[in-house]
C-alpha cells in the first residue's frame, strides 16, 4: 500500500534489528499461509508496525520459529507469528482489496482490477469476520475518492478521511485503550497520506493524475510547509503513544516513531534536490 512506517536501521541495535525482522517475516508468512502468493504480495512495513504495536499493548503468547524464504535461500529466517500477525495480515487485505477495487474504478488499471479478482474470494470471509470495520472503510474510501474527483485541495480534509481509515485499523477491540489507539491511527493515516501526496506529486502532475499538493508544489517553502504538517502529525500520534503502557518492542516502536518515519521522507526531498540541481547544470 503505502511502506513509509520503516525503522531507522542504523540508529537500531542488532538484537532489536532482529526482532523486528522477526515480525516483519511473521506478517510475511501469515499472508502466505492464510493467503496464498497474491496475499503475500500485499505486504508491508505499515502493517508490520501494527502487528509490533498491538503485541506490545498487549502481549500476546508470541511463536517464535523459522522458515526458508524465497528471497533469502541460503539461510533458513526467523518469524514471529500470532494474533496481532494475523490481524495485520487480514487488515492487509482488506486494504489492498479495497485500494485495488478503487483505483479501478478511478483509473480503470487493468492490473489493479486482476489483482482484486485474485483476492476476491478472500475479501469476502474477511467482510463477514470484520463487517462493522469493513463496512466503515468501505464508507469511507469512497468519501475519499469522491473528494480526490473533485479535485479537494484542502490537505486536511482528504488526508483526514484516511486518517480515519487507519483509525478503524489500530483498534483491535473496544476496550480500554481503543480510544488512544484510534487517535493514534487518526493522525499515522494523516501522516501516510501527507508523506504519499508528497512523494507522488511529479508524478502526479506529469500523468495528470490527482495530487492534493498538485498547486503548490513549485510554491517556495513548499517542503517545509509539507515538513512542518508531517511534524505535527507525528506530535499528536507520539503524544498518543506515550499514554499506552508498552515496555516490550518499546525500543523498536519509538525508532520508527522519532526517527524512522523520517527516513522515507529525508530521501524523497534528497532524490527531489539533486534532480533539480541537475537540471539547473
Amino acid at each position: 500500500m503505502f511502506g513509509y512506517i520503516v525503522v531507522n536501521k542504523p540508529e537500531l541495535k542488532i538484537k532489536d534489528f532482529a526482532l523486528y525482522k522477526s515480525f516483519y517475516c511473521g506478517l510475511c508468512r501469515e499472508l502466505k499461509r492464510k493467503y496464498g502468493v497474491f496475499g503475500q504480495l500485499s505486504l508491508t512495513y505499515d502493517m508490520t508496525f501494527v502487528a509490533l504495536l498491538l503485541s506490545g499493548l498487549y502481549e500476546p503468547e508470541t511463536k517464535k520459529g523459522t522458515t526458508h524464504c524465497i528471497l533469502h535461500p541460503v539461510h533458513k529466517e526467523t518469524v514471529r507469528k500470532n494474533r496481532f500477525t494475523e490481524y495485520a495480515a487480514d487488515m492487509n487485505i482488506i486494504l489492498t482489496y479495497y485500494k485495488c477495487v478503487d483505483d479501478w474504478k478511478d483509473d480503470r488499471d487493468l492490473l489493479k482490477l486482476a489483482y482484486a479478482k485474485a483476492l476476491k474470494g478472500k475479501n469476502r470471509r474477511l467482510s463477514v469476520e470484520y463487517d462493522k470495520k469493513v463496512h466503515r472503510i468501505i464508507q469511507l474510501l469512497e468519501q475519499l475518492s469522491d473528494l480526490e474527483k473533485k479535485d479537494e485541495k484542502d490537505i486536511d480534509q482528504v488526508s483526514g478521511i484516511f486518517g480515519k481509515i487507519m483509525a478503524e485499523i489500530f483498534v483491535y477491540q473496544e476496550d480500554v485503550w481503543a480510544d488512544t489507539l484510534r487517535k493514534m491511527g487518526f493522525y499515522f493515516g494523516k501522516f501516510i497520506y501527507i508523506l504519499d501526496a508528497y512523494d507522488d506529486v511529479e508524478a502526479d502532475l506529469k500523468n495528470g493524475n490527482y495530487n492534493p499538493f498538485s498547486k503548490r508544489f513549485k510554491i517556495k517553502g513548499f517542503e517545509d510547509e509539507v515538513q512542518q504538517l508531517l511534524i505535527m502529525m507525528l506530535a499528536e500520534a507520539c503524544r498518543e503513544f506515550e499514554k499506552l503502557p508498552i515496555i516490550i518492542y518499546g525500543d523498536i516502536l519509538r525508532n520508527i516513531l522519532y526517527s524512522g518515519v523520517w527516513v522515507r521522507f529525508e530521501a524523497i526531498t534528497r532524490k527531489r534536490r539533486e534532480e533539480q540541481e541537475k537540471e539547473h547544470v
